[in-house]
């Protein structure tokens, strides 16, 4: 699950997003727009800024605004900013790795494969939705898959169980 902190940051990209090109964005105006408390998203956008996502500009016509194209900038990318690793677990983080303090031998863990499973499928999102995706809403694939789809009965597996 993302942080509320995340989700805030993803949807002032958004707003700058749509209005990039056009120059600063205030902070106010953002705000305004996402209903996001102005001192939470100031912090927010400054992370975004320290972490090269976004520039600022002081004085009458300042704000915010994309320092790279948004179709550059991906939700993995915003989401590792913001919240920190990806991964379910420290074990099969790519960037955050750390050893699992209770596990005696990654090799044998039952629970790891099944975490790279998760953090490959959330990267697989992640990864693939640029900002440049808020634009056009409509084309942002998604499939569902019910759980325990891939053990849905047919007439094979019936005469199986």
């Amino acid at each position: 699950m993302i942080s509320k902190k995340a989700k805030y940051a993803i949807k002032a990209l958004k707003v700058l997003t749509e209005e990039y090109g056009k120059g600063p964005v205030l902070i106010s105006y953002i705000s305004a727009k996402e209903n996001i408390p102005k001192k939470f998203l100031e912090a927010i956008l400054l992370e975004l800024r320290n972490h090269g996502i976004l520039q600022s500009q002081k004085g009458k016509g300042g704000g915010y605004l994309l320092r790279v194209d948004p179709g550059r900038v991906n939700l993995a990318q915003v989401l590792r900013v913001i919240d920190g690793p990806i991964a379910p677990t420290p074990c099969v983080s790519f960037n955050f790795y750390v050893k699992c303090d209770d596990c005696n031998d990654e090799v044998t863990c039952a629970l790891r494969p099944i975490m790279e499973r998760v953090r490959d499928a959330n990267l697989g999102v992640y990864e693939n939705t640029t900002l440049l995706s808020f634009q056009n809403l409509g084309s942002i694939e998604t499939k569902e898959v019910a759980i325990g789809a891939e053990l849905a009965e047919t007439p094979a597996n019936r005469m199986s169980a």
